[in-house]
């Protein structure tokens, strides 16, 4: 890659992982898109577009802090690949 070229980046495979682990954590303790999408303050059309496999929803950090101190769990587990 020579200084001119700026590198290609393609995140959707990385937003899609954390609305499967955003909806799986969501279901474990119980809250519907809606009632998470209520606490964190977004649509629940918003929510569904972040947990729906096929649409690539952009979110930010910001958002993802909030979902994850809802969900009592570390950020960090929303975007960690689960098996």
């Amino acid at each position: 890659m020579t200084a001119k070229q700026k590198p290609q980046f393609d995140n959707k495979q990385n937003y899609a992982e954390a609305g499967f682990n955003i909806a799986f954590y969501r279901k474990q303790v119980g809250l519907t898109q809606e009632e998470l999408a209520d606490l964190v303050g977004i649509s629940r059309q918003h929510m569904g577009a972040i947990e729906a496999p096929n649409v690539h929803r952009p979110f930010s950090l910001d958002l993802l802090f909030n979902i994850a101190a809802v969900l009592k769990i570390p950020a960090a587990k929303l975007l960690a690949p689960r098996e």
